[in-house]
């Protein structure tokens, strides 16, 4: 008798312990979340100009859709300011910004437009969403756990909206008292502005700017203009659906277009193509 009266707690003990077990697994399941959404659509170009002091003769018009990709990886540094140099330039003679100061942040915020944050949402310079902002979004760590970063359709709306950010907010409003081609202390006072949080913030674009000599593009459009400096080429984009036979070689023969670019615009690591993969494509438009 005792035995049995033994067995039955022994097996009553056994059936709580499991299910206690089984409640502290549930309590800790994790929750999963969204990593990217949308308030209003895609950022337009000029929202927010109507708050600045800017050159409107000067002001390079941005198309509602440039009809570029969504990526646009360039392969190092010097790449990225062959890239965007003159987009840089015509910013800085609308709205005052040095040219230098523009791509040097560019070049730390983005990595050289490789960093993760900047390949899913061609943010190149960290600007996070803050009150009022109706474009796309997405959510990254930096530094906080998933802060909330602006999207763009691509980098041009990125830089246009670098711009804007910089001329209408009044904590920046002191640096346009200060010289357009005086980039140290464009330097020093974002970081007095509150723009980043590392104190060696003001150091970094220095030396990016002494480095890649990045104090030409401010010289030009100062002592120069910018009616001497090309505007930004437009593109024809489109897609090709590989299909048997096709290679890089061939397809950069058909569509003029070099093998190291098609490897390029579509992030390919080696020369295999699959039928039916997607490739982008890009055409200089004539002038």
């Amino acid at each position: 008798m005792i035995r049995k009266w033994i067995a039955l707690i022994t097996v009553a003990l056994l059936l709580a312990s499991c299910g206690a077990k089984k409640k502290r697994t549930n309590s800790s399941r994790p929750i999963s979340a969204k990593t990217t959404t949308t308030k209003n659509g895609i950022y337009k170009p000029n929202d927010g100009l109507e708050g600045t002091k800017f050159n409107k003769s000067e002001l390079y018009p941005l198309p509602e859709d440039p009809g570029y990709f969504k990526k646009f990886p360039v392969a190092n540094t010097t790449e990225y300011i062959a890239e965007f140099h003159e987009m840089a330039q015509y910013e800085m003679r609308a709205f005052g910004i040095p040219a230098s100061i523009t791509l040097a942040q560019g070049i730390l915020e983005s990595g050289s437009g490789k960093g993760e944050l900047t390949l899913k949402t061609n943010n190149h310079f960290g600007i996070k969403c803050h009150t009022g902002w109706q474009g796309e979004f997405d959510f990254h760590d930096d530094d906080a756990k998933g802060e909330c970063f602006r999207k763009y359709n691509h980098p041009m709306f990125s830089f246009r909206d670098h711009s804007i950010f910089l001329a209408s907010r009044s904590r920046y409003r002191f640096l346009f008292n200060y010289a357009k081609d005086d980039y140290k202390k464009w330097a020093y006072g974002l970081k007095k502005a509150g723009y980043a949080t590392d104190p060696k913030y003001p150091n970094k674009l220095i030396y990016l700017i002494d480095k890649y000599n990045l104090h030409q593009y401010d010289e030009e459009v100062v002592e120069k203009g910018l009616e001497t400096v090309r505007k930004p080429k437009q593109y024809d984009v489109f897609t090709h659906v590989v299909a048997k036979g096709d290679t890089l070689y061939a397809l950069s023969r058909m569509y003029a277009i070099s093998v190291d670019e098609l490897m390029r615009l579509n992030n390919l690591r080696d020369t295999t193509l699959s039928i039916g993969q997607v490739l982008n494509i890009r055409k200089a438009r004539a002038n």
